[in-house]
């Protein structure tokens, strides 16, 4: 039941009513196994005869027209993606660009009284995540010591909190 559906992507309620149908029918037969699991075979050999004619004035599309078909709806859909992929680049592109610019603004307000090169490297981790103090030391090369007396600047600054065991920018929390 699971392999029918997934593949001609109807619901296992639907196909489970069409196999009980033809259960019934007497084209299938069922067992089940140690798991309650149904398996179904066919009851007998089926031969199948399909007659591909134009009837009534009906043609039925070829295999050929069908490919044709969804070759061109996945060209539609991958034209889609592409447009959507390029949008989000511009629009990355734009927001690396915004923080480039706030970064430079940050670091020339701040950077003669407030910061120094040593702050920021405290602080730009703290940008993208809360980190613990033992993870600062891991993406800083400061010392212990130093790094511990950044952070206590940091935070009689009012720049950085910690909240438990980690630190954060403040004022960031509820983002």
């Amino acid at each position: 039941m699971t392999e029918i559906s997934e593949r001609l992507v109807l619901s296992p309620k639907a196909v489970i009513e069409h196999l009980q149908l033809m259960e019934r029918a007497e084209l299938l037969i069922s067992c089940q196994d140690d798991r309650r699991r149904k398996y179904y075979y066919l009851s007998h050999d089926i031969n199948v005869i399909v007659n591909l004619q134009k009837q009534d004035g009906v043609t039925l599309p070829s295999v050929e027209e069908n490919q044709k078909t969804r070759f061109t709806r996945d060209l539609v859909v991958l034209r889609r993606m592409i447009r959507a992929r390029d949008e989000l680049m511009d629009n990355l592109e734009e927001l690396e660009r915004e923080i480039e610019s706030r970064f430079a603004e940050v670091t020339r307000v701040g950077g003669g009284s407030l910061v120094d090169d040593g702050d920021l490297e405290v602080i730009l981790p703290l940008f993208h995540v809360d980190l613990t103090l033992v993870e600062l030391e891991e993406v800083s090369s400061l010392s212990t010591d130093e790094l511990k007396q950044r952070l206590g600047n940091l935070m009689y600054a009012g720049v950085v909190e910690r909240v438990n065991d980690r630190y954060r920018i403040r004022g960031t929390h509820g983002e």
